[in-house]
């Protein structure tokens, strides 16, 4: 009974990870064509930003106005900021921000993607826009196995994207990060219970870039998912600040 019991929940696992997948991704313009495989392109290491003096002992995370860093929990020692180029743009910037006694320090950065039709304060189901806001990061997964993930970490075929996606997006969920927008706190990503209803969408990664915008989620290449996968650490409380620039801004 143990083992029918497993292969049952085995099953569950799976068909949700499908459900769940079609609403993250499709990302490379549906079935066949699109661009190579971004995911080992794009690493922009820690330094300084372009026209900035300082990246260490910084007070507040640069470029995040009075709205949005309101909404940054008091225990949060990591940020993780997406910089959009534009409301209508897929084009962004991912820093890893991570905060000492003297302040934030811009830790990484990495060229990025977020959906193809850039950004809303309104997501919803099919918009091809990433939500603007300020959401924690607790749960990550992938096809691979875990490569020293602090976060918790489901290895699971199930994220694999479905076959008649474009093949520049076979290794898209290869590693994840769950961002907790409308979904459960603390569980695998692959869960698909959309707590604000379907029409809110849900299933917003961070993921492996494929070289353009996605359904919603933000791309990255694979090594900075590998470098985020191992610095996001629960202890620190981790967030996402996620927008375009003016939205941020304000």
């Amino acid at each position: 009974m143990r083992t029918a019991g497993s292969a049952i929940r085995m099953a569950a696992v799976a068909a949700a990870g499908l459900v769940l997948l079609a609403g993250c991704g499709g990302t490379g313009g549906g079935r066949g064509g699109g661009k190579d495989d971004g995911a080992a392109k794009g690493e922009r290491p820690g330094g300084p930003a372009p026209g900035g003096s300082s990246t260490t002992h910084l007070k507040n995370i640069p470029e995040v106005g009075t709205a949005l860093r309101s909404r940054i929990p008091s225990a949060s020692r990591q940020v993780v900021a997406v910089y959009g180029a534009g409301v209508n743009s897929a084009d962004a910037t991912v820093v890893l921000y991570d905060k000492g006694a003297n302040g934030w320090d811009r830790k990484a950065s990495w060229d990025a993607h977020n959906g193809r039709r850039g950004w809303t304060v309104n997501h919803h189901e099919g918009d091809k826009r990433s939500p603007v806001g300020v959401f924690p990061l607790t749960d990550a997964g992938g096809v691979l196995p875990d490569p020293g993930a602090k976060l918790p970490y489901t290895h699971s075929s199930a994220f694999t994207p479905p076959s008649y996606w474009s093949k520049n997006t076979r290794h898209d969920f290869d590693y994840v990060v769950a961002i907790n927008y409308n979904r459960v706190k603390g569980a695998s990503p692959l869960d698909p219970t959309r707590p604000e209803g379907q029409s809110k969408g849900g299933g917003v990664w961070l993921h492996l870039d494929h070289g353009s915008g996605t359904s919603a989620c933000v791309s990255v290449p694979k090594s900075g998912m590998q470098a985020l996968l191992r610095a996001l650490d629960p202890a620190r409380h981790p967030i996402i600040v996620m927008g375009d620039k003016a939205h941020l801004a304000a």
